[in-house]
């Protein structure tokens, strides 16, 4: 069966199709007991009948004469429905109307389902102590199906009168009971798009019905995110926009500059470079901006297997001509293999991300050491420079979007430690930064879960 779409359809339906369900096995089982008494009362009913007729025999009928026969006459309308016989020494000496010249039943004790005239009789077979009385009592089955019929209708009118009046208070109780969701729907209906404060406690009427309660706690916790991330977004959006606006402006400005240079080719060289960097600097300014913006909608990171040795090879490969141009040691230290659970692709901007801080902000022929192995039975990934460092107030503010310390002349937008902490909250890693005791600089250790 298709429920209906509604819920107070479905929960009328559905209390409805159960009430009428109990009261037809309710009604079979009083129609099934109601018969086996019935069937055992009317046999008593049988034989106290014969009982009686033998005891009237034995003490007040004579012998009969020649073709004397007592034929009793019929004083009720259900009188055709049962029958009696009285025989002795095996003459029929008395019988009721309906009753045949022949004995009702084969059998000289006992209870017996026979056929008479073409009607199923329920007989009772008895005799006197002498054995020269027989006595025969009979009913027609007909009547006992006739008495349960009737008991059955005396239940199902009162029942199909009750049907309806159940059905209106169950659509009334129904009604009143889902009143709560209701006010609840158009309160969350009336609200503004921009509204986000949590549900009242009122919103659906006295009181919200325990039922609705974690339905509620669900909206407020969503409205609370969503808030959060508007906010996020808010500031992200303004943040991005100032930091765009530098190098943009940036190469506008060196473009005038190579526009105006006239017939000096140096300037204008030096402009079109300047131009160039503006670019690049843009450019890798949106790819983070793009890459921040798809961490922020990732819940959890793919549950895929993933080496780190292998991810910092191919990383620190990409990194190496960077290093070289400024005179700058990049080294690997790594066990043979370290196992993690987690996105190659995203972990490889993790450590891009850090090493690449790590030689942009140290000076020429400085030293950048990446270490991956196994602490404590965990995979660790380090990364430490020999560069000037962070004091502990700088260490506490990495990670603040578009953050940047003060002094350095190395291009930047302050996004790539955001990416970082970020992608270690994915994979569920801690990530900890103090200074170098090998190489005196930033040391950073990327601990990640079992």
């Amino acid at each position: 069966m298709k429920l209906p779409r509604s819920l107070q359809a479905r929960v009328l339906v559905l209390a409805l199709a159960s009430v009428v369900a109990v009261w037809l096995a309710a009604a079979a089982f009083t129609w099934r007991e109601a018969q086996d008494e019935l069937d055992e009362l009317l046999d008593g009913h049988l034989a106290q009948a014969a009982a009686l007729l033998i005891v009237r025999q034995v003490d007040e009928i004579e012998e009969p004469e020649d073709d004397e026969r007592i034929d009793a006459p019929a004083l009720h309308r259900y009188a055709p429905k049962v029958a009696f016989q009285v025989w002795r020494k095996r003459e029929l000496v008395a019988r009721s109307a309906n009753a045949p010249s022949t004995p009702m039943a084969d059998i000289p004790r006992g209870f017996a389902t026979t056929r008479i005239a073409g009607e199923r009789w329920r007989v009772f077979a008895a005799q006197g102590r002498d054995r020269r009385v027989q006595v025969y009592v009979g009913e027609e089955l007909d009547s006992r199906d006739s008495i349960l019929e009737g008991l059955l209708q005396g239940m199902i009118a009162p029942m199909m009168v009750a049907l309806p009046v159940l059905a209106l208070l169950l659509w009334w109780a129904v009604r009143q009971g889902l009143l709560p969701l209701r006010r609840l729907g158009r309160a969350i209906a009336e609200r503004e798009p921009r509204a986000l404060q949590p549900i009242a406690a009122d919103a659906a009427g006295d009181g919200l019905p325990s039922e609705i309660v974690p339905l509620v706690a669900a909206l407020n916790g969503l409205f609370e995110r969503i808030a959060e991330l508007l906010e996020s977004e808010r500031r992200f959006t303004a943040d991005a926009a100032h930091e765009l606006r530098t190098p943009i402006a940036a190469i506008r400005a060196q473009a005038q500059v190579a526009q105006g240079a006239g017939s000096d080719d140096a300037q204008r060289a030096q402009a079109l470079a300047a131009t160039l960097a503006g670019c690049d600097r843009a450019a890798r300014l949106v790819e983070q901006l793009l890459t921040l913006a798809r961490l922020e909608s990732t819940a959890e990171g793919p549950q895929e297997a993933a080496d780190l040795p292998t991810i910092a090879r191919d990383v620190l490969a990409d990194l190496a001509p960077t290093a070289l141009a400024r005179r700058q040691s990049l080294e690997l230290e790594a066990d043979a293999a370290v196992p993690v659970r987690g996105s190659a692709t995203l972990l490889a901007v993790l450590l891009r991300n850090l090493a690449d801080n790590a030689l942009r902000y140290s000076p020429e022929g400085a030293r950048v050491v990446v270490s991956v192995g196994h602490e404590n039975g965990v995979a660790v990934l380090r990364v430490e420079d020999s560069g000037p460092g962070l004091d502990d107030t700088q260490q506490q503010r990495l990670g603040e979007r578009f953050f940047r310390v003060l002094g350095t002349e190395a291009p930047g937008s302050g996004l790539g430690w955001s990416i970082v902490r970020r992608i270690a909250a994915v994979h569920g890693a801690q990530i900890s930064t103090a200074r170098s005791a090998a190489l005196a600089g930033l040391a950073v250790r990327v601990v990640f879960a079992d």
